[in-house]
C-alpha cells in the first residue's frame, strides 16, 4: 500500500514532467489539508513570461488570488524538489504546516555541475516558524525527471 505522502508526491512529478513538456523547467507542486487535495501547479517560468513563477511561488500566489487563503499552517505543499529561498519564504509568510519534497537542492544542483545548499531547511530555520520538513520521497523519481530535462537544458 503506498503511503499518502507518496500519491501526493506522485502527483507533484507528473505535474513536474507536464510543465518540462509545456517548455517550462521541470517543478511541480501540490497543496493538500486533511489528506484532500486542494490545489495544483506546475512550473511556467517561460510561458508565463516570468522567471518568479515557480511552481510553489505559482501556487501560492494563485491560491491566495482564487481562493482568499493566507494561512496554510494545517496544510502540505508536496513539490518534487526543494523549494529555493523565494519559494520557501513564501511559505513561511504563509505559516505553512508540512512540506514534503522529493530531490534535494543538492541532487538538483549535482546535475547541474554547481554547488548547493539547503534553501527550504535554512529559509524555515532561520524564521521561526516550525514547518515540518520531509525530505527525499520518492526521490529516485523526482530525480529522473530533472535528469532527463536538464542533460539538455540549462537552468533558468
Amino acid at each position: 500500500m503506498i503511503s499518502a505522502d507518496e500519491r501526493f508526491m506522485r502527483q507533484a512529478i507528473a505535474l513536474s514532467a507536464s510543465a518540462a513538456a509545456r517548455g517550462n523547467e521541470p517543478f511541480g507542486a501540490v497543496l493538500v489539508k486533511d489528506g484532500e487535495l486542494i490545489f495544483t501547479n506546475e512550473n511556467q517560468i517561460y510561458t508565463a513570461g516570468d522567471p518568479t513563477y515557480h511552481a510553489e511561488a505559482g501556487l501560492l500566489r494563485r491560491l491566495c488570488a482564487e481562493r482568499g487563503i493566507t494561512d496554510l499552517s494545517g496544510y502540505t505543499l508536496y513539490s518534487n524538489c526543494e523549494p529555493c529561498f523565494m519559494c520557501s519564504g513564501a511559505m513561511v509568510w504563509m505559516k505553512l504546516g508540512r512540506l514534503v519534497y522529493g530531490a534535494s537542492d543538492r541532487d538538483l544542483c549535482a546535475l547541474l555541475g554547481v554547488e548547493g545548499s539547503e534553501p527550504s531547511r535554512i529559509v524555515f530555520r532561520e524564521s521561526g516558524v516550525s514547518t515540518e520538513i520531509t525530505a527525499g520521497v520518492l526521490r529516485e523519481e523526482s530525480l529522473a525527471v530533472l535528469r532527463e530535462y536538464f542533460k539538455e537544458h540549462g537552468k533558468g
